[in-house]
């Protein structure tokens, strides 16, 4: 039996989320793991925004077009970052309510470990809502968690790695 034989990166538009996925993608490597990554349109917090008339039914539909932009833009970056370690990455967006559907996830896939990335400065107040949706999730997960937050030994470790 493998220690880690499959591993989820979740992926959002966090300053940490590059960090995350250069780790994934060197821990899969070690391991010789799969590795996963997952990145959530949080519609729920689309449609909070628009109940609490803070955005209007035409600004909600642009800001998802935004963050469906976001979402492509992040996977293709994984994907790059997973080709140049010759590590095949099986990314996908989906939406939904972030902590539910990375909980879902791991568990449907057998997941192993969960990489997340975290900051520890105080967050902007539009991105409480999807803070609290990853620490949810690192609560809830029935897999290990590894939180990076060191986005310098991050990016050393991964240039240095071949």
């Amino acid at each position: 039996m493998k220690l880690i034989s499959r591993i989820l990166v979740y992926i959002d538009d966090s300053d940490t989320a590059v960090a995350a996925i250069q780790t994934a993608v060197l821990l899969a490597k070690k391991f010789d793991a799969a590795l996963y990554g997952l990145y959530v349109i949080n519609t729920k917090a689309l449609s909070d925004l628009v109940k609490a008339r803070i955005f209007v039914e035409s600004e909600r539909e642009e800001y998802a077009r935004e963050l469906e932009a976001d979402a492509e833009r992040y996977l293709r970056l994984a994907r790059k970052l997973a080709a140049a370690k010759k590590i095949d990455i099986m990314a996908e967006k989906i939406q939904g309510t972030p902590h539910r559907e990375i909980r879902e996830f791991a568990e449907t896939n057998k997941i192993d470990l969960l990489v997340v990335g975290v900051d520890n400065s105080r967050m902007k107040s539009l991105r409480e809502e999807a803070a609290g949706d990853k620490e949810v999730a690192i609560r809830r997960v029935p897999c290990d968690v590894l939180c990076v937050k060191n986005e310098e030994r991050a990016e050393l470790c991964f240039d240095t790695e071949e």
